[in-house]
């Protein structure tokens, strides 16, 4: 009997230490498996002519994974419990009649007299735009970084990569879109706004996104119940988008377009971040933004103020033409006096 005890005392220290290679193998093999590949969205307007978008042919749509592209952190997913909150507190109304409406009910086109996200930055909002959704941008001499020359769009509508080219014959491959459209506004509760929130509508970043050409003209006035971007992975932001504007502007909806939206959203995912980028400052002439309350470099005068405020601080204001820090874009009717 005393022989038998060592003999059941080792086979069972053996079969303990076979559970404990066991349980090691598998708590290695569940570290091991392949992790999700986190999913991003691919990316009445200004412009001279009408032309087909010019796609790069080489390059494909992004590979899934974290992007750092402006455009994509404007499509970043809408919180859709918050969009559901503020779409069922939209007046639902039918369309308005169109009387009365035109683009200069708004106010000049891309002003930065606004009181929105990138007014008075000395920088007019088309270039505002496009600064925050193109990358690889490059940007004329003398225009203290805001008048962007070249750059590329991975377009939020389309998925396309678009090259974009300043000029008479290429500049409306790329176009600024107002996500909400202003006739539609104008149908649905801008008549009733004051000139100056109406401006801040037509220059709010939050209403503007740079997409394909071709695909703006196509959709033209519509909104959610006629037109939705090709690129299903953006249609959550795109509607999430108008409803903010819509709730934030004090507009209506007609009862097909909430509809609309909400078979939409009934397929969006129900959480993520805010529907649009801030508008970056303006760069310098190498591509590099100003520091913080820092100026631009001076051109010839020697003299540069970055928007109407500093100007108004170092008691310059207002600016004639010809007076050292003068620029056309302080000066938002183009009456020669700036920061009136």
């Amino acid at each position: 009997m005393s022989g038998a005890r060592p003999a059941r005392s080792r086979a069972a220290l053996t079969l303990i230490a076979g559970v404990a290679t066991l349980a090691a193998g598998c708590a290695s093999a569940a570290g091991t498996g392949p992790e999700a590949a986190p999913v991003t969205n691919a990316a009445e307007s200004a412009g001279p002519d009408t032309r087909t978008a010019v796609e790069i042919p080489t390059v494909q749509s992004p590979a899934p994974g974290p992007s750092t592209s402006a455009a994509t952190d404007a499509g970043a997913a809408p919180d859709v419990a918050e969009v559901r909150t503020l779409l069922a507190g939209l007046p639902v109304k039918g369309r308005a009649p169109k009387t009365g409406y035109s683009r200069d009910k708004f106010g000049q086109a891309w002003s930065d007299d606004v009181t929105v996200d990138g007014g008075h930055n000395g920088c007019d909002t088309r270039n505002d735009i496009l600064r925050r959704d193109l990358t690889e941008l490059t940007f004329r001499p003398g225009s203290h970084g805001c008048t962007v020359l070249t750059g590329v769009l991975d377009d939020a509508y389309t998925g396309k990569r678009i090259a974009f080219t300043r000029g008479q014959g290429t500049s409306r491959d790329v176009q600024i879109d107002h996500v909400v459209a202003l006739s539609d506004a104008w149908q649905k509760g801008a008549q009733q706004l004051p000139p100056e929130r109406r401006r801040n509508l037509a220059n709010d970043p939050l209403n503007l996104q740079a997409v394909d050409g071709p695909a703006n003209q196509q959709k033209g006035a519509g909104d959610a119940a006629t037109w939705l971007p090709p690129s299903k992975q953006y249609r959550c932001t795109y509607v999430s988008r108008q409803v903010r504007v819509k709730d934030r502007y004090d507009l209506w909806v007609t009862a097909a377009e909430r509809d609309a939206i909400n078979r939409i959203l009934d397929g969006c995912d129900g959480t993520g971040t805010a529907p649009a980028a801030a508008v970056p400052p303006p760069a310098d002439s190498a591509g590099t933004a100003p520091a913080a309350g820092g100026s631009a470099p001076a051109d010839g005068t020697g003299v540069h103020f970055r928007n109407c405020a500093q100007a108004r601080a170092a008691g310059a204001a207002p600016l004639h033409a010809g007076d050292p820090g003068y620029r056309p874009g302080l000066d938002g009717d183009r009456d020669g006096v700036a920061c009136e």
